[in-house]
C-alpha cells in the first residue's frame, strides 16, 4: 500500500462500513476489481475494498526493492532531516512512481544527487516547441503586408533552457531507498557555524579535529574544527559544491575563524576526510574531486551529473594552515643555479683533444 493510511470498506456504496484500517507499506492482496477500486485481503485475514490509487503493484514494489540492494553499501556523503511527510520515488521527478511514506523529521542518509527538468502543467507549450505564430490581419498596405512577410520568414526564437530541480538518493534507518525532492530536505549543519554561510548555502561539514578550550561551552571543553563546502542557492548545477571553507576555533577568543577559502571551483562529492603522518606527526587531511575539462556525462536514467575528467585536490593541517597536498607524482622544479656553468665552444675542445 503507497498511501499514508485509509480504511477498507465493505461494499462499493455511499454508505459503507469500514471493515480494517490499513497503512502505507502494508502488503496486501488483490482478489477483485471494480472501476477505480480494488478488493483486497490483509495478512490477518480482513478483506475490504479500496481505491487503486492507494495501492502499487508488485512491480514496483520490485523495483524499490531492488534499488535498496544496488545502494545498499553506498558511502554517506551527508545526512538531512525530512521538513514533512514525503514518499521516496524510485526514480528522480515528482511525477515517478513512489511507495514509501517518510514521516516528517525523520533522520536521513543521502548518497546520489541528480538534476531533472521540472515538470510544467498540461497546457504548457513543450521545452523546445516552436511557438505558434499568429496569424497576420489583411490590409490594403504594402507595408503591413511586407512585414508580415518577414515576420513569417525570420528564424524562430531559441527554446528557453528547462528549470530544473535537484532530487537526492536517500537511505532512511530501515533501509529503504528512494529519491526525494531536495527542498524537502534540510541539510544536518552544526548549530555553531549554521550561521556562517555568508548568503551561501551549505552543502555539508566535516569534522577534521578538535582542540583544547575549557572555558567554551562544548562537552568536555573539546571544540570541533569543520571543513565545510557550500554553492548557491541555485538548483541544477553541474556540479556539487563550489566554495570550500575551514573553520577552525581560536582559543583565546573563543569564537570561529576562517583558516582557509577556495572559491570558483567545480566539486563534487563524497568529501573524504582521516589523518596522516607528515615530518613523523600526524595531521588532518581532507580530499575532494574537481572538473578539469568541460564534458560532463549525465546518466540518462537519473539526471546525475558527473564530469568526464576530474582530478583529486588533497589539503591538510598544520596548526591553522591548510597547506595543498601535491601528489607524488608532481615532482617539485629543479632550482636554477645563479651561476650556471658555461658552455664549451666547439673548437676549443677540438683543440685540447689534438693536444693529448
Amino acid at each position: 500500500m503507497s498511501a499514508k493510511g485509509t480504511f477498507l470498506r465493505d461494499r462499493l456504496a455511499a454508505v459503507s462500513n469500514r471493515i480494517a484500517e490499513v497503512s502505507n507499506g502494508q502488503r496486501l492482496i488483490v482478489i477483485e476489481r471494480a472501476r477505480r477500486f480494488v478488493k483486497v485481503k490483509t495478512e490477518k485475514g480482513e478483506i475490504g475494498w479500496i481505491d487503486e490509487h492507494a495501492v502499487i503493484d508488485q512491480r514496483i514494489h520490485d523495483k524499490f526493492s531492488a534499488l535498496a540492494a544496488q545502494h545498499e553499501h553506498d558511502p554517506v556523503i551527508v545526512a538531512a532531516t525530512l521538513r514533512d511527510d514525503s514518499y521516496l520515488h524510485d526514480t528522480p521527478g515528482r511525477q515517478t512512481d513512489h511507495y514509501y511514506l517518510l514521516p516528517e523529521n525523520d533522520k536521513l542518509q543521502l548518497l546520489v544527487r541528480a538534476s531533472v527538468a521540472k515538470p510544467g502543467p498540461p497546457q504548457a507549450v513543450p521545452a523546445g516547441a516552436p511557438a505558434k505564430k499568429p496569424a497576420a490581419k489583411s490590409s490594403t498596405k504594402a507595408k503591413d503586408a511586407s512585414a508580415a512577410k518577414s515576420a513569417a520568414s525570420a528564424p524562430a526564437a531559441a527554446p528557453a533552457p528547462p528549470v530544473l530541480q535537484d532530487w537526492w538518493l536517500v537511505r532512511d534507518s530501515q533501509g529503504h531507498v528512494g529519491w526525494v525532492w531536495s527542498r524537502m530536505l534540510d541539510i544536518d549543519i552544526p548549530n555553531e557555524i549554521a550561521g556562517l554561510a555568508e548568503a551561501q548555502r551549505y552543502v555539508g561539514a566535516y569534522v577534521l579535529r578538535t582542540v583544547d578550550d575549557p572555558e567554551s561551552s562544548f562537552p568536555n571543553g573539546k571544540a570541533p574544527e569543520y571543513v565545510a563546502l557550500m554553492n548557491s542557492w541555485k538548483e541544477g548545477l553541474p556540479y556539487d559544491f563550489d566554495q570550500v571553507r575551514v573553520f577552525t576555533w581560536n582559543t583565546r577568543k573563543h569564537r570561529y575563524e576562517t583558516a582557509f577559502r577556495q572559491r570558483n571551483l567545480e566539486g563534487y562529492l563524497p568529501v573524504t576526510v582521516g589523518n596522516q603522518v607528515f615530518d613523523r606527526q600526524s595531521e588532518p587531511v581532507f580530499s575532494f574531486k574537481v572538473a578539469t575539462g568541460e564534458d560532463v556525462a549525465v546518466d540518462p536514467q537519473t539526471g546525475a551529473q558527473r564530469p568526464a575528467q576530474t582530478e583529486v585536490e588533497t589539503y591538510r593541517m598544520e596548526g591553522v594552515i591548510v597547506k595543498r597536498v601535491l601528489p607524488p607524482s608532481a615532482e617539485a622544479p629543479k632550482p636554477i643555479s645563479p651561476n650556471p656553468p658555461k658552455k664549451k665552444h666547439k673548437a676549443e675542445a677540438k683543440h685540447k683533444k689534438q693536444q693529448k
